[in-house]
């Protein structure tokens, strides 16, 4: 495609192809972070919640969700981009099982902390990403519920993760501090 046939588009359609390509590079490295595992106790964590976080506190609430919707979306079209998938089932039936509620907390985690830590410092962006959490263990541990006892839920779907996301979160705001030129770069104001 030409340049000018490009930026036609791109005024027609207020979307730009680096937007465009972000977003897709984007939901193929948030299908790198949910498959990567690390070992960590006291359970293997993915990165997954590193790259929700990172994704928002990078490039602002639109894009990140945009990156997750798209991500979604490859999911629920078949493709095993979730962590545990294919073994642990594709598309719709694995989004409605366990897991469920924690992917509708990180899209809605996706938002919030976009929204959150925009033009704050590294403090305001650390905040921003703790009250992400909330959500997504917020609605991760309801829908836990409906597949676990109730009394086991933080034991199962909560407690297990809070160290390693916490480590996440931290390494998303020193990263964030150290690089704050290329991320700028990134989202386009540089």
């Amino acid at each position: 495609m030409s340049d000018t046939a490009s930026r036609q588009i791109e005024a027609r359609s207020g979307i730009s192809t680096r937007t465009v390509v972000t977003v897709i590079a984007g939901a193929a490295l948030m299908t790198l972070a949910a498959k990567v595992q690390i070992p960590f106790w006291p359970v293997p964590m993915t990165l997954h919640t590193m790259a929700v976080m990172a994704f928002a506190v990078a490039f602002g609430p639109r894009i990140a969700v945009s990156i997750f919707l798209t991500y979604l979306a490859a999911g629920a079209a078949g493709l095993p981009v979730f962590s545990g998938s294919p073994e642990r089932g594709i598309g719709l039936a694995y989004m409605v099982g366990p897991t469920g509620g924690y992917l509708l907390g990180y899209l809605i985690a996706s938002w919030l902390v976009g929204v959150l830590a925009t033009g704050k410092g590294t403090a305001g962006r650390l905040g921003a990403m703790l009250v992400g959490m909330l959500p997504i263990y917020g609605f991760g541990a309801a829908w836990l519920a409906a597949y676990v006892p109730v009394n086991q839920v933080l034991a199962a779907g909560v407690l297990p993760f809070l160290l390693g996301d916490l480590v996440k979160i931290v390494a998303v705001a020193a990263i964030n501090m150290v690089l704050p030129a290329t991320i700028a770069r990134f989202r386009g104001k540089a």
